[in-house]
């Protein structure tokens, strides 16, 4: 019998949470996690930066190359909603400086800005959030984008260069972790972003 989104997220929390304790929990297969920056819907793809620093719940440090693509489950039902792809990987707002991933030379970037405008505790159910992000006004030479995890919401100034790169600079992936036992096979995955863990199973 298929089962249904929030059963599957309840198992695969279970099966992460108990995989990552030393020693695993006889034979299970491996886990891993990063920031998507790129997903081909046809071919079942995605395609991530690593996280360095998983083991520490909530400090996620997306900076591991190069990145890691890896096929979605076989299975529809081990798998949470499908991830959207952006190559921001940080927001420092103390240093005032983005982390994005340049695809062409395969390096991260760092990108300084001036802050006009900061929300912060803005939830994705935020009226501010409706339209398409990020914006980008050419008129003011202004970016206004949103981080899910920081729940920020941030219009800020760059450089004329930076001002010219591509309009998914400025944009967020969705955060996954996934289980397997082949590499570059997922057998079970979750959209960490997407997914709210407390809700699971109700």
């Amino acid at each position: 019998m298929a089962r249904n989104h929030s059963s599957m997220t309840v198992e695969t929390v279970a099966v992460l949470a108990c995989t990552l304790v030393a020693g695993g929990c006889g034979g299970f297969g491996q886990v891993n996690q990063g920031r998507v920056i790129q997903y081909d819907r046809e071919k079942g793809l995605v395609t991530f930066i690593q996280d360095s620093n998983y083991r520490e719940p909530g400090k996620p440090r997306f900076d591991v190359l190069p990145p890691v693509t890896v096929k979605i489950p076989a299975d529809p039902n081990e798998m949470g909603p499908a991830p959207d792809a952006g190559v921001l990987l940080a927001v420092d707002s103390e240093r005032t400086q983005l982390v994005t991933y340049d695809a062409g030379a395969q390096r991260f970037r760092t990108v300084p800005y001036t802050p006009l405008e900061e929300h912060r505790n803005v939830y994705r159910d935020d009226p501010r959030l409706r339209g398409r992000l990020p914006r980008i006004d050419r008129e003011k030479k202004t970016i206004t984008l949103y981080d899910p995890r920081q729940r920020l919401l941030l219009t800020f100034s760059v450089s004329d260069e930076n001002f010219r790169l591509p309009e998914d600079t400025w944009k967020a992936g969705d955060d996954i972790r996934y289980y397997y036992k082949q590499p570059g096979q997922a057998l079970r995955m979750m959209n960490v972003t997407r997914t709210d863990i407390g809700k699971a199973g109700k």
